[in-house]
């Protein structure tokens, strides 16, 4: 048994939660080891709506502690994480039937005040008959609101933790499932499998972060079976050629309460989205539906002067949100908040993960160690720049003329490009290149082999779509010859394997 791998923490679960908290574990000093069975960020963490965001829908849910939370955390991430993080405005027009002005007025001012907003600019009305939007919405609506929020690169923000806990110690191993775990004299025992093959470690602690599947670990716990704790809503998006010109998106109601947006997408592209749909399936296989894509376009339909149809959308995603059943009847209602499961025994601990989102991870990893009593020193992730985010997340400009002066040979949009995927670690990427030719084989669009090359030894990237559609979404760029260079290089790099 001396021969096992023994560690203080396992994490089970490469998503969001369980790359926070590996993070977070790891720079207080314990010994964290993260298996996922995919890529990081495969399933439900790189298939949201790319938001960090308060929730203004959960005002009318009463859920203000979430609200509040996830306000205080939006521009929490958006200092720690300036190059994927960046405000974004948000328009939402007042449409007669629906939620009455005063009511979105009254949720807005919440909304601006709950959290303590410091670097977002506050709400203010609008006049919806003037431009730009004026071109882009149907003639009855006449006024609205703009507010504050956030965009996020999702997946990247679960690499990025990665990344940081990997640099403090920790081990992060993908395309690795825990197919076992056993208690034994005070500690697990896991049983591992990869292309490598079988293998076992043990660990003190077990952080059950596995998303859709928490059920399923559970049940290999031997803790009293698989349980039935988890709601599978799919959410489903359809990305547009750009349906307007302007920087500003749009939330819009729809009659049955519940809301879409319609984003500014990857510069030539519109995302709508998203819908809430009880899913039964394997989560490995989630796909949108015939009617998820009819139902998106007739909500956007409401408010768009030309409208939209299935056939226009150029990429669709979807995913399912691993909410925790509170046995409400309607999908939209089922709360967002987390909420945690801990068996003891004999001091071998597990730890379960039902719910949560994006925008409150952080809290959320550090919630969870406080509830394994493994916060033995002090929480420090709220002002810890994630890896590339140590610029000020008002100045990104004025970074990327440094970096055009820095690097005179590249053109711009290619440097706006990879500043906005790796923040100040692009020095790493292009220190000592003073020429394209100095980035290795071109791949198509902006992409060399250099930055493949930097995507596996730092990104933990082993494939083309771990690149063309998580850690980028250059899939939507590059044509399919290109699209199959990225593959054959792949195939052809050990250390992408």
């Amino acid at each position: 048994m001396s021969d096992i791998p023994s560690f203080d923490l396992l994490i089970v679960g490469g998503g969001i939660n369980g790359a926070g908290i590996a993070r977070d574990a790891a720079g207080r000093g314990l010994k964290v080891l993260l298996v996922e069975k995919n890529d990081l960020a495969a399933h439900t963490s790189s298939a949201s709506t790319k938001l960090i965001h308060g929730g203004l829908r959960y005002l009318e849910h009463l859920e203000f502690r979430l609200v509040r939370e996830s306000l205080i955390e939006r521009e929490r991430i958006l200092m720690i994480a300036p190059h994927i993080v960046w405000p974004m405005r948000f328009v939402l027009p007042h449409d007669k039937g629906l939620r009455p002005k005063w009511m979105l007025r009254l949720g807005l001012f919440l909304y601006d005040h709950l959290g303590g907003r410091k670097l977002l600019p506050a709400t203010k009305t609008i006049n919806l008959r003037e431009d730009p939007h004026a071109k882009v919405l149907e003639d009855r609506l006449v006024s609205g609101f703009e507010y504050s929020d956030c965009w996020v690169e999702d997946a990247r923000l679960v690499v990025l933790n990665c990344m940081d806990a990997a640099e403090r110690g920790a081990t992060i191993r993908t395309r690795t499932e825990c197919i076992g775990l056993n208690r034994e004299n005070g500690l697990w025992r896991a049983a591992l499998s990869s292309a490598a093959g079988e293998e076992e470690v043990r660990a003190k602690t077990v952080v059950n972060a596995a998303g859709p599947w928490v059920d399923a670990v559970l049940g290999k716990s031997g803790t009293g079976g698989e349980e039935d704790n988890v709601r599978l809503v799919k959410g489903s998006h359809l990305i547009f050629p750009k349906l307007f010109d302007h920087d500003r998106s749009y939330i819009f109601q729809n009659r049955d309460d519940r809301i879409i947006f319609a984003i500014p997408y990857e510069q030539d592209y519109t995302l709508v989205g998203t819908t809430d749909v009880l899913f039964t399936g394997n989560p490995g296989e989630v796909q949108i539906s015939e009617e998820e894509k009819r139902y998106i376009c007739d909500a956007a339909n409401e408010y768009l002067r030309t409208d939209v149809s299935p056939d226009q959308a150029v990429w669709d995603y979807a995913g399912v949100r691993p909410l925790y059943d509170d046995h409400k009847s309607d999908n939209s209602t089922v709360t967002r908040d987390y909420v945690f499961d801990l068996d003891e025994e004999n001091g071998a601990q597990i730890l379960s993960i039902f719910g949560g989102k994006i925008t409150t991870y952080r809290k959320l990893a550090e919630h969870a160690l406080q509830k394994l009593e493994l916060d033995i020193k002090s929480s420090w992730t709220a002002d810890a720049a994630l890896p590339g985010g140590d610029f000020d997340p008002m100045q990104f400009d004025r970074v990327l003329d440094d970096l055009q002066t820095q690097y005179p040979w590249a053109e711009r949009p290619m440097l706006r490009r990879l500043l906005r995927a790796y923040g100040t670690r692009v020095h790493t990427m292009l220190d000592g290149v003073t020429s394209a030719n100095g980035l290795g084989e071109h791949l198509g669009g902006t992409l060399y082999a250099r930055e493949l090359e930097y995507l596996c030894e730092h990104e933990f990237a082993r494939e083309a779509e771990d690149v063309l559609w998580r850690r980028s979404k250059l899939g939507l760029h590059l044509d399919d010859a290109a699209q199959a260079k990225v593959a054959s290089w792949f195939a052809n790099h050990e250390t992408a394997q």
